[in-house]
């Protein structure tokens, strides 16, 4: 397994483009339309993107994890969601889900199943 981040794939990519412009003799920057060099609207858009691989758990759980994030650790929440949930299928979902549960606890951002939202425990 690599230790490379899709981060340092874009900009390899990115580098070699411009290193092949640069041996053709043709200007290694690429303006559009309103004169704004399109590769680094490229790079400042990839960094501002969400990431491919939020998790994404049911509307239930994510309603708890926002409920409860503020006010119980994660391992806390781990141990008394099943006396403190009124929704089984959340107490059921964390319980079967950890990891994923964990992740997105972690992470502060998920997608709702339902919806396909993406939210996290600072988006009300």
């Amino acid at each position: 397994m690599s230790n490379e981040t899709k981060r340092d794939v874009f900009d390899e990519l990115l580098k070699m483009y411009r290193n092949s412009m640069a041996l053709t003799h043709e200007e290694p920057v690429i303006l559009d339309n309103d004169g704004y060099d399109v590769f680094g609207k490229i790079e400042k858009s990839y960094a501002a993107a969400l990431p491919d691989d939020l998790p994404t758990i049911p509307l239930a759980v994510s309603e708890e994890i926002k409920g409860s994030h503020d006010s119980l650790s994660l391992r806390d929440e781990l141990e008394s969601v099943d006396s403190t949930s009124d929704d089984f299928s959340v107490v059921d979902y964390i319980e079967n889900s950890e990891s994923v549960f964990a992740e997105a606890w972690c992470r502060g951002l998920w997608i709702v199943k339902e919806t396909g939202e993406v939210t996290g425990y600072d988006k009300q």
